[in-house]
Parts: C-alpha cells; sequence; structure tokens
C-alpha cells in the first residue's frame, strides 16, 4: 500500500530522521504493518518489532481523554457548551467550557512557576488556578492544559484516578491488552530522550508534567503498541458500536466557537475536514478517515538518544502531504 508514502519513509529513516519505526496502512478492509530499523541505539542496538511498546505521548489525549469525553457525551453525562467548573468544582474560572478545553481554544495562561520541581498535589493546584485570557474561544492555541484538566474533570465524574479510568473505559474493552500507562518489562519498550550521560528514558513517561502527575495525567503516559492502535483505529472506521456514528460525524466538523480553527473535539482535523489527525512528541501521530475507511498508523523513535525537534516537524509535515495526496489518488 502507498508505495509513494513508504518511500518517504524509508528516506526518513535512511537520513536518521529517526532510526526505527513501526507503522500501519489500513484501507479497503485490509491492514498492512511494517517494521523499519532499530529500536534502539543507546546503550545497545537493539532490532525494531512490531511488539514493542512506544511512548506515544500525545496521542494519549485522543486514544484515551478524548474517547472517555465523547463516550460521557453520547450518555448525556456531560454538555459540550458547560463550564468546566460544573464538573470540576475546583477549577476557579467559570467561563471556560468543555469545547473551549477540546478544542484548544481557552487562551489559558498555562506557565507555571518552577512546574518540574512540584509535587503532583502542588502541580494539580496550579492547573486548577490557571485562568483564561482575552482571546478566550477566539482562536486556537494548541496546549496540554486543556486535556489535563479534563482528566482532573473525568477523576471527579467517575471517583478514580485517570489511569484507571482509561483503563477501563478504553483499553480494556477495545481488547488494547498491550497498552498502558506503568509498564514493567522495559526490555519491550522504545526508550526515548538522553536526558544526561548514562540516564535514559525507558518505561518512563518523556512528557515532565505526565511524569509529575502520574496516574492523574490526561496529556500523556499512554504506552501502546501498532497493533493495540489499529484495535483503536477501528472504532472511527465504523466496524465497531464503540462510538455511536452520529458522533464520528460530529467530529468530522470545525468545532470551534467561532467556526474557523479547524479543530474537532481533541482532534486537529486536516484533507477539508475528512480526516482526523493527531500527533506525538516523542514520534508518532494519526490519521484516519472515518468516510474513506483508511487510516495511517505512524510510530518512531525520533527522540532517541537526543531530541532534534525542527528537522523531524519538517520532515513530518512532508511525510503527512505525502500521504494525504496519494491517499487521495489510490
Amino acid at each position: 500500500m502507498y508505495p509513494k508514502t513508504q518511500n518517504k519513509i524509508y528516506d526518513g529513516w535512511k537520513n536518521q530522521t529517526f532510526s526505527g519505526a513501526v507503522y500501519c496502512f489500513i484501507a479497503q478492509g485490509k491492514e498492512e504493518i511494517k517494521v523499519l530499523g532499530d529500536a534502539s541505539l543507546v546503550p545497545k542496538k537493539e532490532k525494531m518489532t512490531q511488539k514493542h511498546l512506544f511512548d506515544v505521548a500525545s496521542l494519549t489525549k485522543v486514544v484515551c481523554t478524548t474517547t472517555v469525553v465523547l463516550r460521557l457525551l453520547e450518555r448525556q453525562v456531560i454538555d459540550l457548551d458547560a463550564p468546566l467548573q460544573k464538573y470540576l468544582p475546583q477549577f476557579q474560572d467559570q467561563r471556560v467550557t468543555l469545547r473551549h478545553l477540546l478544542t484548544h481554544t481557552a487562551d489559558l495562561n498555562s506557565w507555571i512557576s518552577h512546574r518540574n520541581q512540584l509535587s503532583k498535589e502542588e502541580l494539580k493546584q496550579a492547573y486548577l488556578s490557571i485562568q483564561a485570557g482575552s482571546m478566550l474561544g477566539k482562536r486556537v492555541q494548541y496546549t496540554d492544559t486543556g486535556m489535563i484538566l479534563l482528566g482532573f474533570m473525568l477523576e471527579e465524574i467517575f471517583q478514580e484516578n485517570a489511569s484507571s479510568i482509561f483503563q477501563k473505559e478504553v483499553l480494556t474493552p477495545l481488547q488494547m491488552d498491550h497498552s498502558g500507562f506503568f509498564p514493567k518489562e522495559t526490555n519491550k519498550i522504545v526508550p526515548t530522550e538522553q536526558l544526561a550521560p548514562g540516564k535514559i528514558l525507558r518505561g518512563e513517561v518523556h512528557d515532565p508534567k505526565a511524569r509529575i502527575l502520574k496516574e492523574h495525567a490526561g496529556n500523556a503516559g499512554l504506552f501502546t503498541t501498532v497493533e493495540d492502535l489499529a484495535c483503536f483505529v477501528r472504532i472511527y472506521l465504523q466496524k465497531t458500536n464503540f462510538l455511536e456514528k452520529q458522533t464520528i460525524r460530529l467530529l468530522l466538523q470545525d468545532q470551534t466557537p467561532l467556526k474557523n480553527g479547524t479543530r474537532s473535539l481533541g482532534w486537529d482535523l486536516k484533507d477539508k475536514n475528512k480526516v482526523l489527525f493527531h500527533t506525538g512528541y516523542t514520534g508518532a501521530f494519526l490519521a484516519v478517515d472515518p468516510i474513506a475507511q483508511q487510516a495511517f498508523i505512524f510510530l518512531s523513535n525520533r527522540i532517541h538518544p537526543f531530541d532534534y525537534k525542527a528537522s523531524y516537524i519538517r520532515y513530518r509535515d512532508e511525510l503527512i502531504d505525502c500521504y494525504l495526496k496519494e491517499k487521495n489518488y489510490t
């Protein structure tokens, strides 16, 4: 499938944009998984396999947090345009709605002094005190803060830790049996960044906020495989009843308050709002076309052992464009 896109992936590996990747194409009811390169370079080389677990960073936002929120909307437990404060009374700004958070239009001042030195209780209190700015509802500005707050909201509704909610509401029912938040068998995990000499993250979440918040994080922390992500993607290809068709149709529309942001609920929109899209900082992305029933799952170790963000983002954008063009002419 998609030979031009596969050539582009090979070029990224050959040019050392990443040293290893696992990717999956879904089209015409078929799935094709490919493996390329090495899972680890430091302290020793290890070959990549399709069974490897990846820290998928912000894909946690759509796989877990957004999915649970959507199911609560279907059950009429929550209202998209209600203030967050209705469901999370500890949050102090009553102007901010769930729609603002899901579409990244809350204009939240996310800077927290000495953030990485705080305890999880202190960091949670800092997030609950954040205020929206003057551009509330008027512009899209992607942040982690909205999903962190939605994670706190889910904990208030379910009276459980976020990671337990995600396990019960998403991972278990979708049979994502290899996925989770605190993996113990580190030899099966793709390492991420070398933070200091001899200190390579492997099995510990890369995102510093999620590393502090631990089981309370709604923005990152999921470790998963390409096969499990294929299980997740199938709910958008209308092969299950996990999400209602009406919900999926709703997602293929700009949901920003002013309808000018090309953001859906949790998801970004591409290809004239036909494709749901999201990235993960560590080198992952999902592109899902529910109407054509096609998807592209890409997982790489692009920050191992070092993070060269700018060059990867240029390459990633070219790769996505290549896939969308090839998909539309296949």
